[in-house]
This record gives C-alpha cells, structure tokens and sequence, in this order.
C-alpha cells in the first residue's frame, strides 16, 4: 500500500480529524483514507448525475417548440394546473 506525507495542515483540522477518529473507533490514517473515499466517490456521483441532468436538459431544448395541441394555450395551461394535486 502507498503512503501519502501532508505539510501545512491546520491545527484545528488535525483536531477535527483525531475527534472524528476516535469517534468512528479508527487511527487518524484510516479516518483520513475513509473520508477520502467517501469525498471522491460523492464527487464521481455527483458528476454522474451532472451529466444525466445535462443530458436530460439538451432532450429537453431538442423537444422545445413542438408541442403541438388542439386546443388554444391558455385553455390547455388551465387544465394543466387543474389536474394537478394539491399540496393541501
């Protein structure tokens, strides 16, 4: 396994870190490796649903303008908001 130095550490974030150690009944290293992991995979995630979002949003702007209905807009917008739920 690979081993990391880190310089320049603030004080109270070595205090946090050695808090949430023991707390989660780990050494400071494992506490560190763990909360290294947990922030890059959040990030991994994050950008994966950045893109699903992007990608739903440019299906979106391509189906804009098409919508093609029988009745005028303001009639279709009223029964739009009348089959909605409300939050009552």
């Amino acid at each position: 396994m690979a081993s990391l130095t880190l310089r320049n550490v603030p004080l109270e974030l070595i205090q946090s870190l050695r808090a949430a150690a023991a707390h989660d009944h780990r050494s400071l290293a494992q506490e560190i490796v763990h909360l290294l992991d947990l922030a890059l995979r959040a990030r991994k995630e994050a950008g994966g649903r950045a893109q699903d979002v992007e990608a739903q949003l440019a299906a979106w702007r391509e189906l804009a303008g098409r919508w093609q209905s029988d009745r005028d807009p303001d009639t279709e917008a009223d029964q739009l908001m009348a089959a909605r739920s409300s939050c009552d």
